[in-house]
């Protein structure tokens, strides 16, 4: 597999990564209530400005994800 790289990715895109065996909208909730049940995750991502219901992560979020979550 490919190395992991920090870009802007869209929501259910960086989703199917963490969910390969999941549809897109399946994966994209998974990936949703990861974040919802972590609220240091939560609040780190709202402090880089997302906002929940957003269909792209910049990178910043993205790195922030990971560091919770760890590379998908």
């Amino acid at each position: 597999m490919e190395d992991f790289k920090i870009r802007t990715y869209g929501w259910q895109e960086l989703a199917i990564l963490y969910a390969p065996d999941l549809t897109p909208e399946s994966a994209g909730k998974r990936l949703s209530s990861w974040i919802r049940f972590n609220p240091k995750l939560t609040h780190e991502l709202q402090e880089s400005g997302w906002k929940k219901g957003q269909r792209v992560l910049t990178p910043l979020q993205v790195r922030i994800i990971i560091q919770y979550l760890g590379e998908p």
